[in-house]
């Protein structure tokens, strides 16, 4: 049959039901409900489209070719399971089929879990589902009231409300007294109205009526009731069986490395296996890896970890003495999922690893899920002994404590003198960076009460100090912590790192999670979820910690599922992402549809942007012409009806809060970049006509700039918090799969080049126009507004002037530097950062650690010179800046250092995290951290004219008719 590609699977199934009725057999056919299409899919897997609303053009069969099957019951379960599979990119069958008992048990547990949790929101009322879905976001209680930033007399307010198609304009001298009128000065809709304020921009606002609202919900416990209570019976479908291909072919002799870890501590000394020689297959008789370590004092969370590599012999009259090359590594856990030791007989599918020393081959951090790639990975078959006729189990918590008793008072009784305790007291204050000696772990140990008492912040540092070898220290160190005080949520970050994997220390640094509040969750969830991969077991406290706010917001929800969907081709971590997600979607099924709809959108773009790759290939004689029919094939395609109502009327993937409501064509074009990165202009109106710009960007990691920016945002609500707001503009930047991405696009705002090149014909002259920035401010902002703007600029230029000397951020030019017509200055492009700068011809193009030209002073002098007392607030504010930063060093470190947990070398490394902790000036005192500082900021005033010289360089190389 011949059907139209935009087609609904339903619209389909109603053609061949009216073609069927031809034929003779027609009657023996059944209902047309009691049937579904399945088809073979991109990923060459079956699928079966029980969601009839997708067209045909989304799901895109591998073949033309759709199979009529018969449907078996639990029909709504499976349209479910099947909407579930689309949206995580990853068919659930594909779950059912692993044979692996800890994801059964899991998806089973959280199976009842969801259930549980769907049926208590069917008997919420409206106010309480609400609450529950939209918890409104609370910020601290003001301390002052908000000024017009001049005369620091009350800011007027004027307020737009939208409703029914109409606005009203509510004006408003004071606007303290006017957030008050709301029924909390601390809900959401204050803090919006605050923030509009400050930024000198109207509050806009949309009166809902309770029956549109009561209209949802209703809708909301409907698509629950649906599916709650509902049991699947339907067989799993296999996966196709993979054949196994041994990868060392060669003739060498492969030897095994094998060492036991606790977190990043070797337990006792790696074992070795002999030298086995062969082709493809390597064995090793009666050959059996012993360690010098009791099975009782394992502790429970050990890992296994093995290296694989090749034994060649020593070339002669070559310089390199090493004849080791490694093949692969591959981690286990010693106690399964359940605490008992593993036995019997084991084949681990290895990763290929490529180290430069035989130390680093055994890889602790690394992944223990075992490599999915069968077919082309190397496989290692162990055995683990039976010790017993019976499974060996670790103990339960209560036999450890009675254990712990035992040697209680030696730890209470082991205090020492003034000395030792003004050591201790030293050691308390290092950063999280410094090392400790066996002799400084070994006073820590001995006065832990000492530092439960009068350091209760040091718990890492005693963990650290902790003989996780011996089980009489473990036992105590239980017992320490049902005892210990309860840490701020920013402290109990970093007991995630993986220098702690204990189960016990991890759950206790949750419980300490549990106290932040939906922003604080929101600003850290970027690491909470990339420390779910050193998470070993699916079922843990973290997993149940993001779930639960997750499905109690609906905020924290939408980012959970793109952080984890965003991640989900990756090997190491693609099960244990998909196990949660599926239990996400599970128990928020409502949410389903809205995200669902946002990853259609994002399919559409990918095409569009795909569509513009292939054009722009295409050799033309006149590469104007070729733009030219290239950008109108990208309009005509985005004129389609299939992408024009998928595209519109979608929640922001970047902010769930903003309605992106229906694109603006005309305006709408591709990026003269690489990658091609497609820029969107939507209509919006909820915001008076006003438009919403968002950027999608395929072939591109947004991964670094994500981090950037949300390292950013911390430091704005750190500034804030100590009463310095440095006008910083923190955009939205969101990965939402394997290198693909959106950004936001910033009102009113350009670059200082084309800044600059307006002003001038000549690129190389441009950069050297120091009145061009300030003329395009005056040309926007005049009286009173005008100084406002400098204001703005001032306070911009010196919160990014300090965040990029801090973060090392590199490749800083006239092209990824941008000011508002508001006045505010901001940077895009994290493309380098922690001091990984671009160099050129062997020269680093960053001489200095600020972006500070003349044209920046120009301004901030307000175009007089030598106006020393406006420079002077400026360096006053780059320097209470620093200060605040420092004084938060810690918390900086141990984000970058969660990152690194996550096994994410392209993101950051140690020495990464070394020049973060060398720029903070962390060990040193304040006077000699600002003395530094200054030195470097008066070494960046010297080097400004270098600074427009590199500036000029790029607008040449930018401008062709240079």
């Amino acid at each position: 049959m011949d059907v139209p590609r935009e087609a609904t699977i339903q619209h389909i199934k109603l053609l061949l039901w009216k073609q069927a009725q031809s034929f003779p057999l027609f009657p023996s056919l059944g209902e047309m409900e009691s049937h579904m299409f399945e088809c073979v899919n991109q990923a060459a897997v079956h699928e079966e489209l029980e969601d009839e609303t997708r067209r045909l053009c989304d799901i895109r069969p591998f073949l033309p070719v759709l199979k009529l099957v018969t449907r078996n019951c639990g029909r709504a379960e499976r349209l479910l399971d099947s909407k579930i599979g689309v949206l995580i990119s990853k068919g659930l069958h594909e779950l059912d089929a692993i044979n692996d008992q800890e994801v059964k048990d899991f998806r089973s547990k959280m199976f009842r879990l969801s259930e549980e949790r769907m049926q208590q929101v069917q008997m919420m009322t409206c106010t309480e589902w609400l609450q529950a879905c939209f918890s409104p976001q609370l910020e601290p209680p003001a301390g002052t009231a908000i000024t017009d930033g001049l005369n620091d007399r009350p800011a007027d307010l004027k307020i737009i409300i939208h409703f029914d198609q109409s606005q009203v304009r509510v004006c408003s001298p004071g606007g303290e007294t006017c957030i008050a009128a709301f029924p909390s000065p601390r809900s959401s809709c204050a803090q919006y109205i605050r923030t509009c304020m400050q930024a000198k921009e109207s509050p806009r606002l949309t009166l809902v009526h309770t029956s549109t609202v009561k209209a949802m919900f209703d809708k909301e416990i409907s698509t629950i009731g649906a599916v709650v209570g509902r049991k699947s019976s339907n067989p799993p479908l296999p996966l196709p069986p993979k054949r196994r291909v041994p990868t060392v072919s060669s003739v060498m002799c492969v030897q095994v490395r094998a060492g036991l870890f606790h977190g990043t501590e070797l337990l006792c000394k790696p074992a070795v296996s002999s030298e086995s020689s062969g082709r493809s297959d390597h064995t090793w008789k009666d050959s059996t890896l012993e360690f010098d370590l009791s099975v009782c004092d394992l502790p429970r969370m050990t890992r296994l970890c093995f290296a694989i590599y090749a034994v060649m012999d020593k070339v002669k009259k070559q310089k390199s003495t090493k004849n080791h090359y490694p093949i692969a590594w591959v981690n286990t856990m010693v106690f399964d999922y359940k605490g008992q030791l593993k036995t019997g007989d084991i084949i681990l599918h290895c990763w290929s690893s490529f180290p430069d020393e035989l130390e680093e081959m055994l890889n602790p951090i690394g992944t223990i899920q075992t490599n999915p790639y069968t077919e082309n990975a190397t496989s290692l078959h162990i055995n683990f002994p039976e010790y017993s006729s019976h499974s060996i189990v670790f103990p339960p918590f209560d036999k450890v404590r009675v254990l712990s008793h035992f040697f209680l008072f030696a730890g209470i009784r082991g205090r020492g003198g003034k000395k030792f305790h003004i050591e201790l007291k030293e050691i308390m204050e290092r950063d999280p960076l410094s090392q400790l000696c066996e002799n400084e772990k070994d006073l820590i140990w001995t006065l832990r009460y000492d530092c439960r008492e009068n350091f209760p912040q040091s718990l890492p540092k005693l963990l650290l100090s902790v003989k996780w070898s011996k089980h009489e220290d473990m036992a105590q160190l239980q017992a320490l912590l049902q005892i210990w005080p309860k840490l701020s949520p920013r402290d109990a970050l970093e007991l995630l790192d993986f220098n702690y994997p204990d189960q016990y220390v991890r759950e206790y640094a949750v419980g300490c999670l549990r106290d932040m509040s939906e922003e604080e969750l929101s600003q850290y969830l970027l690491q909470l979820v990339q420390v779910l991969r050193y998470e070993p077991y699916y079922d843990c406290a973290l997993t149940h910690f993001l779930l639960e706010r997750a499905q109690g917001n609906r905020k924290i929800g939408h980012f959970l599922f793109w952080h984890l969907r965003s991640e989900i081709h990756m090997p190491a971590v693609s099960v244990q992402f998909a196990l949660i997600l599926e239990a996400y979607c599970r128990g928020s099924i409502p949410h389903i549809e809205v995200l669902k709809k946002q990853v259609e959108a994002l399919s559409k773009l990918k095409s569009v942007n795909e569509l513009i790759k292939l054009g722009t290939i295409k050799t033309a004689r006149s590469k104007t012409k070729e733009a030219m029919l290239t950008k109108e094939a990208m309009m005509t395609c985005l004129r389609q009806s299939g992408y024009s109502e998928t595209l519109s009327d979608l929640h922001s993937p970047l902010n769930p809060n903003v309605l992106l409501s229906g694109i603006n064509v005309e305006r709408c074009r591709y990026m003269d970049s690489k990658m091609k990165p497609l820029w969107i202009v939507y209509n919006n109106k909820l915001l008076g006509g006003d438009t919403l710009g968002i950027i999608f960007k395929n072939g591109d990691d947004l991964r670094q700039d994500m981090l950037t920016l949300q390292i950013l945002r911390l430091m704005d609500l750190l500034w804030k918090e100590a009463n310095l707001d440095l006008r910083i503009v923190p955009y939205g930047c969101l990965a939402t799969g394997d290198r693909s991405g959106l950004i936001e696009v910033v009102s009113s705002a350009d670059t200082i080049a084309n800044i600059q090149l307006t002003s001038s014909n000549v690129a190389a002259a441009a950069a050297f126009n120091k009145d061009a920035l300030l003329n395009w401010l005056k040309e926007r902002n005049s009286g009173d507004a005008l100084e406002r703007a400098i204001e703005e600029f001032t306070l911009s230029c010196a919160g990014y002037c300090v965040a990029t000397y801090v973060l090392g951020i590199g490749d800083r030019h006239s092209d990824n530097i941008m000011v508002r017509s508001t006045g505010q200055l901001f940077h895009i492009d994290f493309g380098h950062i922690l001091g990984n700068f671009k160099s050129k011809f062997g020269i680093k193009r960053e001489r200095v650690p600020f972006i500070l030209t003349h044209d920046f002073i120009h301004v901030i002098q307000q175009g007089k010179t030598g106006y020393t007392e406006k420079f002077g607030s400026f360096r006053q504010y780059c320097e209470e800046a620093y200060l605040v930063l420092r004084k938060n060093g810690n918390l900086f470190i141990t984000l970058f250092a969660l990152m690194l947990t996550a096994g994410l070398p392209e993101l950051t490394s140690v020495k990464d995290i070394q020049y973060l902790k060398d720029s903070l000036a962390l060990g040193k005192t304040d006077e000699d951290a600002l003395k530094q500082f200054r030195q470097k900021f008066d070494e960046a005033l010297r080097e400004s004219w270098t600074t427009k010289v590199n500036w000029m360089a790029h607008n040449v190389a930018k401008d062709n008719r240079s």
